[in-house]
């Protein structure tokens, strides 16, 4: 009866024993590990050897958990597959998901020896078994060129993406932690970009400065003076040209004012044989079978000069009077010609 009071306090005291022992054995207990690798700025360039897949996500992305699970399912399977499982958090790494230009959450790659493809499948552990064991990634075409993560281009865009990270983050410190008003933010920004370009075109115009070489002023001179007279001969020949093109001009009025004195002579030439048809039309009609032989003579020689039109006909008279006659009119018919001619 007398150890009857020290049951419960031996009771406690083993159990608070207990409890010690296996408090520090639970702690000690390590956490599951994670067969998928975390890929950075400084390590991603693992992937350019092997055969990879990468996943782009978000800690916020809700699509992005779902497929956590799944994802690191088809990493612990990594080793049968023979292929190495890797993601990239766009939020801690914004260069990485610039070089792969990523534009949607989640976002799949697959990389084969540093040749890149995105896989546009649903992000399920059997979808990305098959895609591997079928060898299905071979029907996608690569990212080649400028398009691949490698390139020189790509490089730049992740330079810019690291800078907008790097501006975002500072944004919400200022925000977040300071409590600064979001325009006190954008102001500080703006002024920075401003006095960052006016440094840098500081720092462009003083390399210039250093690598511009000036030529002497004797060569400066004797360019001055070279270039001069080839401008007075550009300027001489323009004024050749004008001066042909005003000649030309002239040439072509002339021509056109002695075509009109033509044509006009030409009329007036028409208008005088119309009236010796006339004249010849209103003469007395010729007796038959009396031809005077002294006014055939000025017939014959009208026709020989072959200056009468066919149905011009010279009258002939009968007598010694009527042939005079007649020579008078072919003298005037002559001097006529005569001075149509020229």
């Amino acid at each position: 009866m007398a150890g009857a009071p020290w049951g419960p306090l031996l009771t406690a005291l083993l159990a608070a024993r207990v409890a010690a022992e296996a408090g520090p054995e639970q702690a000690a207990l390590p956490e599951e590990r994670s067969w998928v690798l975390p890929m950075t700025a400084s390590n991603w360039t693992l992937v350019m050897e092997g055969e990879w897949m990468l996943k782009f996500y978000a800690p916020w992305c809700p699509s992005c958990q779902q497929t956590d699970s799944e994802w690191e399912t088809f990493a612990k399977n990594g080793e049968v597959l023979q292929i190495s499982v890797g993601k990239v958090d766009v939020i801690q790494e914004p260069g990485l998901s610039g070089r792969f230009f990523v534009t949607t959450l989640p976002a799949f790659f697959h990389a084969k020896d540093g040749i890149f493809r995105r896989y546009r499948g649903p992000g399920v552990y059997e979808d990305l078994q098959n895609y591997i064991l079928e060898k299905k990634w071979q029907s996608v075409e690569p990212l080649t060129g400028w398009k691949s993560p490698a390139s020189l281009t790509m490089s730049g865009m992740a330079g810019l993406f690291s800078i907008s990270g790097k501006i975002w983050h500072l944004h919400n410190y200022f925000t977040v932690t300071l409590g600064i008003p979001a325009w006190c933010s954008y102001i500080f920004f703006v002024m920075a970009t401003l006095i960052f370009g006016l440094f840098m075109g500081l720092v462009l115009v003083v390399i210039s400065e250093c690598f511009y070489i000036p030529l002497p002023r004797r060569l400066s001179e004797h360019a001055e003076q070279t270039q001069r007279p080839e401008d007075a001969h550009k300027a001489e020949q323009l004024q050749d040209a004008e001066e042909e093109k005003e000649d030309s001009n002239e040439e072509e009025n002339k021509d056109s004012l002695v075509d009109d004195d033509e044509e006009k002579e030409d009329l007036g030439d028409e208008e005088e044989a119309e009236e010796d048809e006339e004249e010849d039309s209103s003469a007395p009609p010729v007796g038959e079978g009396r031809n005077d032989t002294q006014g055939q003579g000025p017939l014959r020689e009208v026709q020989q000069l072959g200056e009468l039109e066919p149905e011009e006909q010279v009258p002939v008279w009968p007598s010694s009077i009527h042939a005079e006659v007649a020579q008078d009119t072919l003298r005037q018919r002559k001097n006529q010609h005569a001075d149509k001619g020229p």
